[in-house]
């Protein structure tokens, strides 16, 4: 149904609903068995998500969703999160842009990722589970899911980035205290990460091996089903929270932006933010622009097919359609943990494909010039995530310095960086590598994508 948003929300203008924009994108391909290239139906998925989310994954029906007063309770302790003009970088930039951001790092995880990490948690206990298991690349997922599930007395095994493990091992530290049980992958404790690492020796991992562990740990584990922190329908899905509450905030005081960006590693925050925002867009109410920023190291959107793809490095999954250096791309180690998923969100992928939303990559030293900047200016500490979103508002910004227009800007500033130190440290020692796969890189990660038949 399409009703108006204004409806869900609380008296403390927290919506009390998700919007599903897969409502407006009815042409979104869901799950493929790579067996036979037919698609998956939900029976097929019970063994490995929460049956909940697997209703919320492929609901194509209900423009809103309603967020059941459990979730929104555990909300309530770090929502609303604000929406802050950036007067500061703006003077510094000299530039007649309006800049605005949506700030998601004021809880203890650091980040949106709570935003669904309660949400999936809640329905893994409301299941009956005992557990769930997951991967982490930067460590905020891990971290934010060790607190729900902490929260809702479920059980927690996580896989870490080995990379990221080593870069951020107090994230490692946070989730314990928590009581998850980390993990860096790939590790020898699972069939698929012992094959990793034979045809890998010595790889500091991915986010594609880490879901292979943790998928397959789940599936071994009585009374536990595995959980995703990005990419999936239903945390884009969670994560329009992010937007509802933004697009509220700018409407009170009249604004409309004209531009929305956010950084995409798997691709829920940038879904999430845009949401509420691209649905005016496809209703033809809205003429934004709305731009995905990744790392030069990975980019999915700007270097990737839009193609049938495993989900995960030990090809366990079904198969997406979405963007994609194949399954078998294992990315250099970069700082921006976060960003360094071999695809990218079936929505995000969608939009980009019918060209609703444009794509850029920066290297790792723009990102982190831009993001001290930010520091010194805004006076927050931002994640490496982050501040690739930050790089690409700064450059709208300084062109319209150039051409004296003045547009509104509003990107999403994800989390903080106070667990990234080390990347901060080796930026301010001029230690930091500005890898970019070349295209022989992309051909061997594109030489795994599946060959289907009937697609």
């Amino acid at each position: 149904m399409s009703v108006p948003y204004k409806i869900y929300l609380s008296e403390g203008e927290m919506p009390k609903a998700w919007h599903n924009i897969q409502v407006l994108m009815p042409d979104i391909p869901g799950f493929v068995n790579p067996a036979n290239g037919q698609p998956v139906p939900k029976e097929g998925l019970l063994g490995v998500f929460c049956e909940e989310t697997i209703g919320q994954e492929l609901n194509k029906s209900d423009e809103f969703i309603p967020i059941p007063d459990e979730i929104l309770s555990f909300y309530s302790m770090y929502r609303p999160s604000p929406v802050v003009r950036a007067y500061c970088l703006e003077k510094a930039l000299g530039t007649p842009a309006k800049i605005y951001y949506k700030f998601e790092g004021n809880n203890t995880s650091g980040s949106h990722k709570l935003n669904s990490a309660a949400a999936q948690a809640y329905y893994a206990k409301k299941q009956g589970l005992k557990g769930v298991t997951t991967e982490t690349g930067a460590g905020q997922w891990g971290s934010a899911l060790s607190m729900a599930c902490a929260f809702f007395g479920l059980d927690l095994v996580v896989y870490m980035v080995k990379t990221s493990s080593e870069q951020k091992p107090y994230r490692k530290v946070l989730m314990e205290t928590y009581g998850a049980k980390v993990i860096p992958s790939p590790s020898s404790t699972t069939d698929v990460g012992k094959k990793i690492l034979v045809e890998n020796p010595g790889t500091g991992g991915s986010l594609g091996c880490a879901i292979s562990e943790a998928l397959e740990t789940a599936a071994k584990s009585d009374g536990y089903r595995y959980v995703l922190g990005s990419v999936l329908n239903h945390v884009v899905l969670h994560q329009s929270i992010i937007g509802l509450e933004a697009k509220l905030a700018l409407e009170k005081y009249d604004i409309t932006p004209d531009v929305i960006i956010g950084c995409a590693g798997g691709g829920s925050n940038l879904g999430g933010l845009i949401s509420p925002f691209m649905a005016d867009k496809l209703r033809g109410k809205s003429k934004a622009e709305f731009i995905a920023v990744e790392p030069a190291s990975c980019p999915s959107l700007t270097r990737g097919r839009y193609a049938f793809d495993h989900g995960d490095t030990g090809k366990m999954t079904p198969l997406i359609k979405m963007y994609t250096l194949g399954s078998g791309f294992i990315p250099s180690p970069n700082h921006a943990g976060g960003l360094r998923y071999h695809g990218m969100s079936p929505i995000v992928s969608k939009l980009y494909d019918d060209g609703h939303i444009s794509a850029k990559s920066y290297t790792q030293s723009d990102v982190f010039n831009a993001a001290v900047m930010f520091a010194r200016t805004e006076g927050t500490l931002p994640a490496p995530e982050s501040s690739h979103a930050i790089k690409a508002a700064i450059d709208e910004a300084v062109a319209c310095k150039k051409s004296g227009e003045a547009k509104t800007i509003l990107f999403g500033l994800t989390g903080t960086g106070y667990f990234d130190m080390t990347a901060y440290q080796n930026f301010n020692a001029g230690d930091m590598n500005d890898y970019i796969p070349t295209d022989a890189d992309l051909e061997k990660g594109f030489a795994t994508l599946p060959v289907l038949p009937n697609v």
